[in-house]
């Protein structure tokens, strides 16, 4: 896919190479995920420890088990509604304005969690996921649109940019996770809701060195599909409300089904997209060509983030009950272990990228840099396996370098597997699908909560070395297999390199 743009959509010539050689557009964009994974991944943090807590501690007296497996649902929900956010971008709103009303719902989200009522965390919740679905899949997509497809300062771009976001995963745990220990989980939502706040005011202030910030979408629908895809909309998403009220208060649809539910979507709709993609006359032979591939990617990307999204889930639940919070004399809530995944990708991001441009044309095939991504995040569950072994009962307490340890790993496979794979998935795109094959590498994200939650309801269950033994072991055999593939995914991710 052509990074260019219509002329009246591009931003200042001034702006090719005004942020630290990279587009000024990319400051915009960064700046507002920076505060954007603030809020979604600093709530993230607390979410698993305000679901297991107790009620009397205003938790929602939930199972570890249990707690993991209705995050990761969470998760999987918020990458399923990115197909919605995807198609509304391509054919009805255009990028601008998905990210602009994506990023207010998800501040409204946030807002509503920050009220102390079960039923609140429940709307505030279903609110981020609709706003995320809208704004994370077309945040990517406008970086990609900042270069030419052949400009190899792009890789490196979307490192900086992932550099860029994990400021806010940094910082956002750090800020949540001490009101939510200290001052109470709501607390720590409210925080969530006034970071999402600044990034909707420096996006829209930014707005004019983006580049596309069309007000209409680029495949737009004519007048009258356009008024029959919107009459759809609400009348299916009344539909889905009334039936699922119908359900919750004839007492099927229960929080375990709800999960069991997401999980079957989470396999259906990325085997339906690709289909899809595949079959679309307005797709060529060429970039048909080129999903192949791509397939590969995405079940990469499913089995590195499966382990990631853990980070949330398991292991701030492992660290909550078996590991030091207490550094130099220093103690910490446990969510702030969340915090180190972020610093280590602010540090090892801008190494990344320095690495990638001084090697320039020789640097490894995307392939190969995903392929370690995954290992990577394999051996970060491995390493869990030594301090979790050898013990008679469950009250020990592992040092805080184990956990810390685990996350350098993570952090720096997920550097090098989703800089790469965003920026290859921008290059691979179809053209008339540009936005929505961003949704489809998120539907990878969507499939590995999918099968996260599921498989985190054995951790109440099986001992903790064969839980993360397992896991990390088929993590590892997973991108083995990549690498041995590369010769073929090299000759046919032209002009992916």
């Amino acid at each position: 896919m052509d990074g260019d743009i219509q002329p009246d959509s591009k931003p200042p010539p001034e702006d090719d190479h005004a942020f630290f050689g990279q587009p000024r557009g990319l400051l915009t964009l960064s700046g507002l995920e920076v505060w954007e994974r603030f809020s979604f991944l600093g709530m993230q943090a607390i979410l698993v420890l305000y679901f297991a807590d107790s009620v009397a501690h205003d938790g929602l007296g939930m199972s570890p088990g249990t707690a993991a497996s209705v995050s990761a649902a969470y998760g999987t929900l918020v990458y399923l509604v990115s197909v919605a956010g995807g198609w509304l971008a391509d054919r009805i709103l255009g990028s601008y304005r998905a990210v602009l009303w994506g990023g207010i719902l998800i501040a409204c989200g946030h807002y509503a969690m920050a009220v102390p009522t079960a039923a609140m965390t429940w709307v505030g919740l279903g609110l981020i996921s609709a706003g995320t679905g809208l704004l994370k899949p077309n945040v990517a997509t406008m970086v990609g649109k900042l270069y030419r497809t052949d400009d190899e300062r792009r890789d490196a771009g979307f490192a900086l940019y992932y550099m860029a976001i994990n400021i806010g995963a940094f910082a956002g745990p750090l800020i949540t996770g001490w009101l939510g220990d200290h001052q109470g989980w709501h607390w720590g939502f409210s925080a969530a809701a006034v970071g999402m706040t600044f990034g909707l005011v420096q996006y829209v202030a930014g707005r004019r060195h983006l580049a596309g910030r069309k007000h209409s979408a680029e495949f737009a629908l004519a007048p009258d599909a356009l008024r029959r895809a919107v009459r759809m909309i609400i009348v299916g998403a009344v539909a889905v409300a009334v039936v699922a009220t119908f359900l919750a208060l004839a007492g099927w649809l229960t929080i375990g089904r709800f999960v069991d539910v997401l999980t079957v979507l989470s396999v259906i709709a990325p085997v339906v997209y690709f289909a899809v993609m595949f079959r679309s006359p307005r797709v060529t032979a060429e970039e048909r060509g080129r999903l192949r591939p791509y397939v590969v990617l995405f079940l990469a990307s499913t089995v590195f983030n499966f382990i990631l999204f853990q980070a949330y889930s398991t292991m701030i639940l492992l660290a909550s009950t078996n590991a030091e919070t207490t550094i130099f004399g220093f103690h910490f809530p446990a969510s702030w272990y969340a915090s180190a995944l972020g610093a280590f990708e602010v540090g090892l991001a801008p190494l990344v990228a320095a690495v990638w441009v001084r090697m320039g044309p020789r640097q490894p095939h995307a392939s190969n840099k995903i392929a370690i991504g995954v290992v990577l995040g394999g051996l970060s569950f491995l390493l869990m396996v030594l301090p979790t072994s050898g013990h008679s009962g469950d009250d020990y307490l592992m040092s805080v370098w184990w956990i810390v340890g685990s996350y350098l790993l993570l952090g720096l496979g997920d550097i090098l597997l989703e800089t790469s794979g965003m920026s290859a998935t921008t290059k691979l795109a179809p053209a008339a699908f540009s936005s929505q094959t961003m949704s489809l590498w998120f539907l990878s994200l969507a499939l590995a909560n999918g099968i996260q939650a599921q498989t985190v309801k054995y951790y109440d269950h099986v001992s903790k070395p064969a839980y993360f033994g397992v896991n990390g072991a088929i993590a590892v055999a997973a991108g083995l297999v990549v690498i041995a593939a590369a010769p073929w995914l090299r000759r046919t991710m032209h002009p992916v390199h």
